[in-house]
């Protein structure tokens, strides 16, 4: 009896910590792609991403031609600008299909996007919970169009505000910095 208990106790131990080690970096995460189809980040794996919480109904919207631009300028040296949809700002429109259409016809965008998602609180993506776990609160989205810098490894290596815009100097500078 007293083996079995340890058995159990192992097992238990084992389980729980295998569970914790399971998510190792941003590349291990997936949404669901605007288009409602699995979108796994691991196919980016060794490649720069951008995640840019965004809104369609926001006085930053006008960043997705900044977005869109970096997207443009960069992708061949391995960025990847990824564009996460949410509502918990109250400024994002309701379905995928409306999200997709107004970035399309207003902005060109063409850089994945994923389905409307949560980006903060209790009930966040796991990608979000994940990257205030790893890097604190400062990932954590505190208004639409904040940005996450992940570098080729899937580690965090900044975050930017919704004030800094595509364009700026930081950003290009850590972004240059990890391509």
């Amino acid at each position: 009896m007293k083996v079995l208990r340890l058995f159990l106790i192992y097992i238990l131990f084992m389980t729980n910590n295998s569970q914790s080690n399971e998510i190792k970096n941003a590349y291990d995460f997936s949404f669901k792609s605007i288009d409602e189809k699995e979108l796994k980040l691991n196919k980016y794996k060794g490649k720069v991403l951008l995640v840019v919480n965004v809104a369609s109904r926001c006085g930053f919207t006008k960043q997705y031609a900044g977005l869109q631009k970096l997207w443009a300028d960069y992708k061949d040296k391995g960025l990847i600008v990824l564009g996460v949809p949410s509502n918990d700002f109250n400024q994002e429109l309701t379905t995928n299909k409306e999200i997709k259409n107004f970035c399309e016809t207003n902005f060109g965008i063409n850089f994945p996007m994923t389905a409307k998602e949560n980006v903060k609180g209790k009930n966040a993506h796991p990608f979000y919970l994940w990257a205030k776990e790893s890097y604190g609160s400062g990932a954590v989205p505190k208004w639409n169009f904040y940005k996450i810098l992940i570098n080729r490894k899937g580690e965090i290596v900044d975050t930017f505000s919704s004030m800094t815009t595509p364009e700026s100097k930081s950003l290009l500078k850590s972004l240059e910095k990890v391509l």
